[in-house]
């Protein structure tokens, strides 16, 4: 069985870094893209959280980015498409809720700490948890509320209704 999710968080990655890029040269981009990696990665270890969920995704395939490309009014008629096919609308929203929430953030890490993904290895994610100022400067518009407030409210109950009970009501 295929249980790796590496396709699913590099094409959510990259549509969160099209649709909100950096602002400033190379390194920015980079910095832009390490912190949407890390939000995406987050969030598709929880909506995936067992190597069985994992494997499903993989051959039925998270449904492409064309919700999300309307949404934000994304052009995605450009000749790239394929790579869209692998977006994950559900992972996308609450990746834009944990860049936009530091506490939310700060939950979700410690929620995947025992994962099954983890495998008992503690990782970082610094860059979203505790973003430093030129984290902040590169990402200024993939970290701003406002702007991604429609991609995060597609699916920010069924976050919080996974991070535990009652936190569904917090939105």
């Amino acid at each position: 069985m295929l249980a790796d999710l590496s396709p699913l968080i590099a094409a959510t990655t990259q549509w969160l870094t099209r649709a909100y890029p950096a602002c400033g040269g190379a390194l920015a981009a980079a910095l832009g893209e390490m912190q949407a990696r890390q939000a995406v990665t987050v969030a598709a270890w929880l909506r995936y959280p067992t190597l069985t969920d994992a494997a499903l995704v993989g051959m039925a395939g998270p449904g492409g980015s064309a919700g999300l490309d309307w949404i934000t009014g994304a052009d995605a008629t450009m000749h790239d498409c394929a790579w869209r096919t692998w977006v994950d609308e559900v992972v996308a929203s609450w990746a834009a809720c944990l860049l936009t929430d530091a506490e939310l953030a700060h939950t979700a890490v410690a929620a995947i700490a025992d994962g099954g993904h983890t495998a008992g290895t503690p990782i970082e994610f610094r860059r979203l948890v505790a973003p430093g100022e030129r984290d902040r400067e590169a990402a200024p518009l993939l970290r701003h509320p406002d702007l991604l407030a429609p991609v995060a409210a597609l699916h920010r109950t069924a976050l919080h209704e996974r991070l535990g009970p009652g936190r569904a009501l917090i939105a």
